[in-house]
């Protein structure tokens, strides 16, 4: 048995092609987000990647539009969209597959 911390991770991702990972893979990426009321990403997409979030707590927005509890939100590669969180809020999010640097944030 091992035993990890999920705040020795970074930003919450704990599996994917980078350190530290408590499971080096290139075939996906799994994190969970905790975000305050008011918490914002700028937009930005993935050239390689699809990346499901599911909002596990709280009230989000992506692609103008509010989600909440027990939505899952289907990014495809190329579509762009910023985070807002409405409430505290609480996501798990994956992507398939694990590319590094494959996150373009839109307008730079």
């Amino acid at each position: 048995m091992k035993i990890a911390k999920l705040d020795s991770m970074v930003k919450g991702w704990f599996i994917g092609n980078f350190d530290p990972s408590l499971c080096k893979t290139k075939d996906c990426e799994v994190a969970v987000k905790y975000y305050k009321k008011g918490d914002f990403e700028q937009s930005h997409f993935h050239k390689i990647a699809t990346e499901y979030t599911v909002v596990l707590k709280g009230r989000v927005r992506m692609f103008d539009q509010e989600f909440s509890e027990g939505a899952i939100i289907i990014v495809e590669p190329g579509e762009s969209t910023a985070f807002e969180s409405l409430d505290d809020s609480i996501n798990v999010v994956v992507k398939i597959p694990s590319v590094k640097n494959d996150k373009y944030v839109v307008g730079e």
